[in-house]
């Protein structure tokens, strides 16, 4: 009796044991199971967060709709003053040989820059005056800042073209027909279209990588990056830094090169 009752006991420890290792292995299976479950759950949560922002609404200027109609005229006019303007000056540097020189060719070019940079956000600005839902889409957001800092940035290094043409115009006359000839005025053009190609780019790779799933409303005119970033669903501050360092390291680059260039006009003007 007591071998059999010492067996009984015994079976009875192995069964539990093999009951304890059969339920750890089925709560770690299922739990395993779970993880993966919510896992999936949560990436298909995120990519239809992230699908969910395929335009910005534009808050615009004011709220007021006299005023809205009051700025619609006031900026309708002054754009097509600039454009106008600035296409009667290409023309005008076309068309009249004796205006076939360096500093002209810069101005022409400084010129149609200047009727692209307008005519990015501009039209858009004016047709939203009119509209009650100032939306933009995703893609139109995109183009917006690309072609807002390409157009930018070229307009900065032309002007720096444009006074070190003068620079060496009145510091150096006597050189100035072949320093700024036109081969090397066709390069300094492209080095300018290529920095504000190379600066919109490295803005835009950014941008584009940004995840956007919460708020979609700029409080803007058009699509501003320092806003835009403020709209990402990370914690964008250190990045917020990184692009306006990017863009005040050109502005205060060309800025300084021109008050370099200027300062050393004005003395040897005196």
């Amino acid at each position: 009796m007591m071998k059999e009752k010492s067996f009984n006991q015994n079976l009875d420890k192995q069964k539990l044991f093999i009951y304890n290792m059969t339920s750890s292995e089925h709560l770690g299976c299922t739990a395993k199971s779970w993880g993966v479950i919510l896992e999936d759950t949560l990436n298909k949560m995120v990519e239809g967060n992230l699908s969910v922002v395929s335009e910005f609404v534009l808050l615009g200027l004011c709220w007021s709709w006299d005023m809205q109609v009051l700025l619609l005229l006031i900026f309708f006019m002054l754009y097509l003053l600039i454009v106008s303007g600035n296409i009667a000056i290409m023309v005008l540097i076309i068309i009249d040989t004796h205006l076939h020189s360096p500093m002209y060719f810069l101005l022409a070019n400084l010129s149609f820059v200047d009727i692209w940079l307008c005519s990015v956000t501009t039209p858009k600005m004016i047709t939203d005056f009119v509209r009650e839902n100032k939306t933009i889409s995703f893609g139109g957001c995109m183009c917006q800042v690309l072609f807002v800092h390409l157009f930018g940035g070229g307009e900065m290094v032309l002007l720096v073209v444009m006074a070190y043409d003068r620079y060496v115009a009145i510091c150096k006359p006597l050189h100035y027909s072949t320093i700024m000839n036109l081969q090397k005025c066709i390069g300094l053009v492209a080095t300018s279209w290529t920095i504000g190609f190379v600066h919109a780019m490295s803005q835009m790779v950014v941008i584009m990588r940004l995840p956007f799933c919460g708020p979609r409303e700029i409080d803007s005119f058009f699509c501003d990056i320092p806003l835009i970033i403020k709209l990402a669903c990370i914690d964008s501050y250190n990045l917020g830094v990184l692009m306006n360092a990017d863009i005040g390291f050109l502005a205060m680059t060309c800025f300084i090169v021109l008050l370099i260039s200027y300062t050393y006009i004005l003395l040897t003007v005196h």
